[in-house]
């Protein structure tokens, strides 16, 4: 049994804090019944933790983000999210918040101010510091609150997450539903310490336990915290001790719980025990609970019907494809005025200038970018001019910052995300291929993140500073990527990037940074993506390249100028412009692709095998493809040069040109 102390709180609250709890618990017991007919095809049960989602949401205001997670039912009703459509998302229907393309609380709606779980749980702990830390940006005085499950605090997403929040002092409250076991792994086997909570002193942060199970509590308490957090704005951890009284999902069951464990906690139910209470304070009768049954059930069926006589979704491969990304009304701005030779790493540094001049709220964020104007120094200069609350030194964590850029975006503010190098991105590679590049196609919500990826070989930086990784990203829908060779395209590809609306990978050749120069115009100016770049015209051979890959085919051909061939510079690698490849290849007969990354696997490969499949009939030689060798990138210049495909170039160019 529960104990419940006297209270300040009125009839009515309680009452509320009931019949809140109530909704959930007879959706469920709907929900378990449907799914025994097939009816829905999946079910995470909330059962016994009623009071968490419902205590929270109450004492949180309307306007403020909540990030649930699966067995927050109590969130979304509380929230007075429509019945109907939660029974249409659960069903796959149209009317759902994800048109049937994803199930369950994997969904968000900016109309509630929720934002839905993805199953790597992690990430949207750091999700919520974006939000809160939009919130402050803005002046607002706004709590975020997420919830994750004692299982989840294993994951390294959780530590990034509230570190972050302690040092940057975000409003965030953190929530963890301590219900006993990850699945069927017991807590003696996720963490060796007596309290979650006591986490919360490793990050400087205030914490506290309470009783999940107690409705009266769980609303005090965070209801003084939160206001408590308004006013004097930080991080608080909260530890909820409850039990879930079904498994994981219905499939698991709950054979691994001992008899007298599930016995125990069953007479610490939320609800049942809430209802005596009220009961016996005279506050609610057993006709009047009888009455709120019957209402709620009521709404239930009816809502049920309506969503059954929706009828089921009909697949449409255009709508499928256009919604991957945010659309995007691209505006050209000319590159005019005056120019000036700047090297590659200067054409970006004043782009990103110019970018956060016409964006007023744009944030920069990365390791060492503030005051030491990060490692490149592209960055210099700017917390002077900008201040240090958008120009944002991060602790080394990838994919915190990653998953705060996706929070920024969800609050409406766009930012820049700097890997230290590219090969650092593979710490924060989950927010990016699951959470970024699929967030618009699930829910409608998109990414406004550009991930500045500073790449390549050429400098004998070893294995994990020189890598070229673009191809990860090419194969993620959702994701754009952006590769300029030159100065100019440089600059303006920046600027396009960040006034796109959806996730841009944006790599920078390390190699090119000061060994290149052009003439480039000191104005503000966009390039349009998908748009490749002939550098040279020819009729012998098409060269098909990006990055240093450009610079090696001039220089190849500067040696051979007896060659007649069609340099292209692809520029951006996601969207693809294929219309300019065959085009070229339609006319030449024969094409080389040139990349440095290793060979299989590569866009190289995807480039080659349009061709072949769009313009096989014009071709007088097979398509020819040179890259690095397949090993990891070596240190030594002497491995290095072997390693990269350069020299192989030449060779291979003439042999196709014999063919």
């Amino acid at each position: 049994m529960i104990s419940y102390t006297p209270t300040q709180l009125d009839t009515d609250t309680l009452k509320a804090l009931y019949l809140n709890m109530l909704k959930p618990r007879l959706i469920e017991e709907k929900m378990l019944i449907l799914l025994r007919q097939g009816k829905i095809s999946k079910w995470f049960s909330g059962i016994g933790q009623e009071a968490i989602s419902v205590g929270v949401t109450m004492a949180l205001e309307a306007d403020e983000y909540i990030l649930p997670m699966h067995r927050n039912l109590g969130v979304f009703t509380t929230r007075q999210v429509p019945l109907k459509r939660l029974f249409c998302q659960w069903q796959g229907k149209a009317s759902g918040f994800t048109n049937g393309r994803d199930r369950s609380f994997h969904f968000g709606t900016q109309e509630y101010n929720l934002v839905g779980m993805i199953s790597h749980l992690g990430p949207q702990l750091g999700v919520a510091d974006g939000i809160a830390l939009a919130k402050t940006l803005k002046g607002e005085q706004k709590v975020t609150a997420v919830f994750t499950g004692e299982g989840g605090t294993s994951e390294g997403d959780f530590h990034e997450a509230l570190n972050v929040a302690s040092v940057w002092q975000l409003p965030v409250l953190f929530c963890i539903e301590n219900n006993g076991y990850g699945l069927s792994t017991p807590t003696s086997e996720q963490y060796n310490c007596e309290h979650l909570a006591d986490r919360g002193k490793g990050y400087g942060m205030e914490a506290h336990i309470i009783e999940g199970n107690n409705a009266i509590e769980v609303f005090e308490k965070i209801n003084a915290i939160v206001k408590s957090m308004r006013a004097n704005p930080r991080p608080v951890l909260i530890e909820f001790k409850t039990f879930r009284m079904r498994g994981h999902e219905e499939a698991s069951g709950t054979k691994y719980v001992p008899e007298d464990l599930m016995n125990a906690w069953a007479k610490k139910d939320p609800v049942d025990n809430f209802k005596q209470h009220l009961i016996a304070e005279g506050i609610i009768s057993e006709a009047d609970d009888a009455a709120f049954k019957q209402s709620i059930k009521q709404d239930i069926d009816t809502a049920l019907n309506e969503a059954y006589a929706e009828a089921p979704i009909t697949p449409d491969e255009q709508k499928e494809l256009a919604d991957v990304y945010k659309p995007f009304h691209y505006q050209h701005v000319a590159a005019e005025g005056p120019k000036e030779e700047l090297r590659l790493i200067d054409a970006i540094s004043l782009g990103l200038r110019q970018a956060m001049e016409k964006h007023d709220d744009l944030v920069i964020m990365g390791q060492d970018v503030a005051e030491y104007g990060g490692v490149f120094k592209i960055t210099e200069g700017f917390v002077q001019q900008f201040g240090k609350a958008r120009v944002r030194n991060t602790p080394i964590c990838e994919s915190s910052i990653i998953e705060v850029g996706m929070g920024l975006s969800i609050a409406g503010i766009k930012s820049v995300v700097e890997m230290q190098f590219s090969d650092f991105v593979t710490s924060g590679f989950n927010p990016i291929v699951n959470y970024l590049a699929k967030v618009h196609y699930r829910w409608n919500q998109n990414a406004d993140v550009v991930v500045r990826m500073p790449c390549g070989a050429g400098v004998a930086a070893g294995p994990f500073h020189s890598q070229t990784n673009e191809a990860w990203f090419t194969k993620t829908p959702g994701l754009k990527v952006v590769y300029p060779a030159f100065p100019y395209d440089a600059k303006g590809l920046l600027a396009t990037a960040i006034n796109d609306p959806n996730p841009v990978m944006f790599f920078e050749h390390k190699a090119l940074y000061r060994s290149i120069r052009q003439e480039v115009p000191t104005n503000y100016y966009t390039i349009p993506f998908g748009q490749a770049a002939k550098i040279k015209d020819g009729q012998e051979v098409t060269i098909i390249t990006y990055g240093a890959g450009v610079h090696w085919a001039l220089e190849t051909l500067g040696k051979h100028p007896n060659i007649s061939a069609d340099v292209i510079d692809l520029r951006t690698l996601q969207p693809l412009d294929t219309e300019t490849v065959f085009s070229s290849v339609k006319k030449t007969s024969k094409a080389i692709i040139l990349q440095e990354d290793s060979l299989f696997g590569g866009i190289a490969s995807d480039l080659s095998a349009l061709i072949m499949e769009n313009c096989f009939e014009y071709l007088d030689a097979p398509v020819k493809r040179v890259a690095s060798i397949e090993t990891p990138i070596p240190f030594i210049n002497q491995l290095e040069d072997q390693y990269l495909p350069k020299n192989r170039f030449e060779e291979a160019l003439l042999a196709l040109l014999k063919y």
